[in-house]
């Protein structure tokens, strides 16, 4: 399973509008980008993320999951540089690309743990 970005949402009223995109996609599990510090603690930014997953869970009837998105963005910007996109374009994008990166990790670790279980 591939990740692919959809579309990137301004804070202000974000739950609503991902409750919305969750029922046109027919979405069956949300995936959340929890900001940690590079020593994997929890700082204010991990805090009103985990609540803004609480929200979207009382809302929801889904799971809704943290998944831990460090380095993420240093990994999108490269990936983007890369590919020739640089300057305004890659700053127009780079948080769609983290986002895919985020999401592609924890499909990625997921199916290596249900492989585990022996399940596909």
């Amino acid at each position: 399973m591939l990740a692919s970005p959809l579309v990137t949402l301004p804070r202000e009223g974000s739950v609503d509008a991902l409750v919305a995109l969750a029922g046109e996609h027919e979405v069956v599990e949300i995936v959340v980008g929890l900001p940690r510090t590079l020593a994997g603690r929890h700082g204010t930014a991990a805090e009103i993320t985990t609540e803004f997953a609480g929200q979207l869970a009382e809302r929801l009837d889904m799971p809704v999951r943290l998944a831990d998105e460090r380095l993420t963005t240093v990994t999108a910007t490269r990936v983007l540089a890369d590919a020739g996109v640089r300057g305004r374009r890659q700053r127009a994008v780079v948080d769609q690309a983290a986002a895919v990166e985020i999401l592609q990790a924890w499909l990625d670790a997921r199916a290596a743990a249900l492989a585990r279980e022996g399940r596909s």
